[in-house]
């Protein structure tokens, strides 16, 4: 009998990982102890209790129930406050969508050009490394004061901070193809253009596509802090309206589709990367 494969075992270990974390949230819930008796019922549920004293932080069959109401109805339209997570979830995804757009259109062609002269790549180096780390916070009160529109103003803020770390791997992949490669496309009397086509960029393509794949993960991490604060629609809107609702199982439920959606666009451009790796 041949052995499971080590996608089979890894398989059944996170299905076994899931469920013993399920089974510690389950014990690690805390039990009604009375001590929420005569509260506020709003301010029992903010710390974490009812009034009766039982405890309001869902457990894992909760969560698990309230996920699967969202998958069976993700699409519903009840008013400007209760849409369905489907319907959020669109809209977040639009957002990056453009955003992240923006960011390609605008980093991969600089990156490249950046790559190709050693002297602008030193010099702007510098810039590109002091603007990756800046916090999409800081960017929200400047893009609302200068765009004055909510919408717009997220879609900025995902492209602001998508566009460095995209900007700062093409330059990179591009400076460093080998110098072997470009001396053969010289001695073969290649153009510039062609060289750049033929040579430059299918060597630095795997670089380039491990830089989106970062920022993509960067432009889902914006859009749910950007519209916490710009409200309206969105996943991170409907995050912060289940949390004043203190509707602690559908912010649960909004982590899990959150990570979801996160992880099928890291996948994507995950199955990108393979398709351009090469082995030398």
């Amino acid at each position: 009998m041949k052995s499971m494969s080590l996608q089979s075992r890894a398989i059944i270990l996170s299905i076994a990982l899931l469920f013993a974390f399920a089974g510690l949230w389950q014990l690690l819930l805390p039990a009604g102890t009375g001590s929420a008796e005569g509260m506020d019922p709003a301010y029992a549920a903010l710390m974490g209790a009812t009034a009766k004293g039982a405890s309001a932080m869902p457990g894992p069959l909760e969560v698990g129930k309230q996920i699967w109401e969202h998958v069976l109805n993700p699409f519903y339209d009840a008013g400007p406050n209760d849409k369905g997570i489907g319907i959020q979830l669109g809209y977040s995804i639009l957002r990056v969508l453009i955003g992240f757009g923006f960011a390609v259109v605008i980093a991969i062609p600089l990156g490249f050009l950046i790559g190709m002269s050693p002297l602008f790549y030193k010099a702007l180096d510098p810039f590109i490394q002091i603007m990756k780390p800046v916090s999409p916070l800081a960017w929200m009160p400047l893009a609302l004061y200068t765009i004055k529109d909510s919408v717009i103003s997220s879609v900025f803020v995902i492209f602001i901070c998508s566009v460095w770390p995209m900007l700062a791997n093409t330059a990179f992949g591009v400076a460093s193809v080998r110098k072997e490669w470009l001396n053969v496309a010289k001695t073969l009397e290649v153009g510039h253009l062609r060289t750049a086509f033929r040579v430059i960029l299918p060597a630095a393509a795997p670089t380039i596509l491990t830089g989106m794949r970062i920022s993509i993960g960067i432009a889902w991490l914006v859009i749910v802090a950007a519209e916490m604060l710009v409200g309206g629609t969105g996943i991170g809107y409907f995050v912060w309206n289940e949390w004043n609702n203190l509707s602690i199982t559908n912010v649960i439920a909004s982590i899990f589709f959150i990570g979801v959606i996160g992880m099928l666009l890291d996948m994507v451009l995950s199955y990108l990367t393979r398709l351009v790796t090469y082995a030398e």
